[in-house]
């Protein structure tokens, strides 16, 4: 079996060498461009050859760009205890990280919409993260919803903020981004307390009354 090219020797070097093209490809996608492998090569000053040792196309270079986000949860260490509480503190949170790196994720989503079923489960989009975050905010609704209105909820919220509703509501409502936000935030609140409401007066929480 063959070893991969990064990990047969000078490993330390040729970390240095990913990051390299890592970086210059995002200074590339933050200043509106997308990056190829032989330019984001060329501004790091690696060779073409040696650059697709790492990357052997743009879509793993895409990838590999976009900025990691380690965090299991987007709540505090002590969050407030009411769920709207803990779901604005959630928005707010991954909201404000969509803003600073709008470029990446504008990048991702257009990766997103190509048809490619073998390579969609990569995208960053596609992996439901924001989703888990949500959830996780929605904790206290555990003993008066069922899990499947939870997550139905939860994708409804996440509908409504992200960077797919940030390019319409900036690209074509014309807000800004301060406005996007707050829209964003309002709409996540309304969903929530449309849910409560629908509790309250005892129909299953997220589905059409008749």
């Amino acid at each position: 079996m063959s070893i991969p090219y990064e990990l047969a020797g000078r490993t330390h070097q040729k970390q240095r060498t990913r990051q390299a093209l890592v970086a210059a490809a995002r200074e590339m996608v933050a200043q509106g461009v997308t990056p190829t492998v032989e330019a984001s090569a060329a501004r790091a000053s690696i060779s073409r050859t040696t650059a697709y040792r790492y990357f052997p196309n743009q879509r793993t270079l895409l990838l590999s760009a976009h900025p990691e986000i380690e965090a299991r949860s987007l709540l505090p260490e002590n969050p407030p205890e009411d769920p709207e509480g803990r779901l604005d503190v959630v928005i707010q949170t991954f909201l404000r990280l969509i803003v600073d790196t709008e470029p990446q994720q504008r990048t991702m989503l257009r990766l997103s919409l190509e048809p490619d079923p073998s390579l969609r489960g990569e995208l960053p989009l596609r992996q439901g993260r924001a989703i888990g975050w949500i959830t996780e905010a929605l904790a206290p609704l555990r003993d008066r919803m069922s899990d499947a209105e939870l997550k139905r909820l939860s994708v409804a919220i996440r509908s409504t903020a992200g960077i797919e509703a940030l390019v319409w509501l900036t690209d074509i409502a014309g807000l800004s981004r301060e406005e996007a936000v707050q829209v964003m935030r309002q709409s996540a609140k309304a969903l929530l307390r449309s849910a409560l409401a629908d509790l309250d007066a005892g129909h299953p929480a997220g589905r059409a009354r008749t």
